[in-house]
């Protein structure tokens, strides 16, 4: 005789078996099983998108893994090493400097993805001596140099990606304060971060109609990672925040991360071309 036990759990005059249950819950949690989310800008642990890959992971989504390239393959051994607990079904080499790369990186993704559910853009440089000193001296070489990856970077990936976004698809970016307030030595990549900003919101104008794709950036507060040590004044920054945020500190890696997975789940589907600050509330200060 065989004998088969159902589980319920009852809510006001209803009855649930468990499995309709865990469904019911599984939708109302962040949870990105199943999604497949290209992830580009990892230099080393102590990179936002780092903090956003391993937040995206432990989430549930498979993800894919891009790196810079140079001769001696450095960054790749790097950046393979750090992510390899994360078991990314894709590493690829990715410089946005370089259209064919680019063409390369989406052919991979269509060919072993068939789709693509998420995009984490975190792509920015500026040369050290672009972010010290007047705004002024800044170069046309550097001034386009930094213009073309932190901000111009963000449409020819969307438009690799755009036939093979999934239906509901997001696609987020980082930006920063700056990109609206004049901060000392920020100089060219505050220009560049609105010129971002600007970007998220066309591309959310264009991708958003057909297949409902979001596009975001997150404003994160001052975070010590290696790329900001370029920053002239950058740990006066961030005492800065800790002195005058609501929340008295700075932002976590994580913080940034968990938000991040928040907009490329369905928990934000009604959520497009916005600029969502994660900086412990310093952006609302008004001195």
């Amino acid at each position: 005789m065989k004998i088969i036990v159902y589980f319920a759990v009852i809510r006001k005059d209803r009855y649930f078996y468990i499995g309709e249950y865990i469904e019911i819950v599984n939708k109302m949690l962040l949870n990105l099983t199943g999604k497949k989310i290209l992830v580009t800008g990892i230099a080393n642990n102590r990179s936002i998108a780092w903090g956003i890959a391993q937040q995206l992971s432990k989430a549930g989504a498979e993800l894919g893994i891009t790196y810079l390239p140079d001769d001696k393959g450095r960054f790749e051994s790097k950046v393979r090493e750090l992510t390899e607990p994360l078991n990314p079904s894709l590493f690829l080499p990715l410089d946005v400097q370089n259209p064919a790369q680019i063409e390369e990186i989406f052919q991979n993704i269509k060919n072993n993805w068939g789709q693509i559910d998420g995009l984490v853009h975190c792509l920015a440089f500026a040369g050290r001596d672009e972010l010290i000193g007047d705004y002024s001296a800044t170069t046309s070489e550097g001034f386009d140099r930094a213009l073309n990856i932190s901000a111009y970077s963000l449409a020819p990936l969307c438009k690799a990606a755009k036939p093979l976004f999934s239906d509901g698809a997001g696609v987020v970016s980082l930006t920063y304060l700056g990109s609206e307030r004049a901060i000392p030595n920020y100089n060219v990549m505050g220009v560049a971060k609105a010129a971002l900003e600007a970007s998220v919101r066309y591309l959310s104008a264009e991708l958003g109609p057909e297949k409902q794709v979001r596009v975001n950036a997150i404003s994160a507060g001052p975070i010590r990672t290696l790329a900001s040590s370029a920053i002239g004044g950058i740990l006066d920054m961030i005492h800065n925040v800790e002195e005058k945020a609501p929340l008295r500190r700075t932002v976590t890696q994580t913080e940034v991360g968990n938000t991040a997975a928040f907009l490329l789940s369905d928990l934000s589907s009604g959520i497009s071309g916005q600029t969502i600050y994660v900086d412990a509330g310093y952006c609302i200060n008004g001195m």
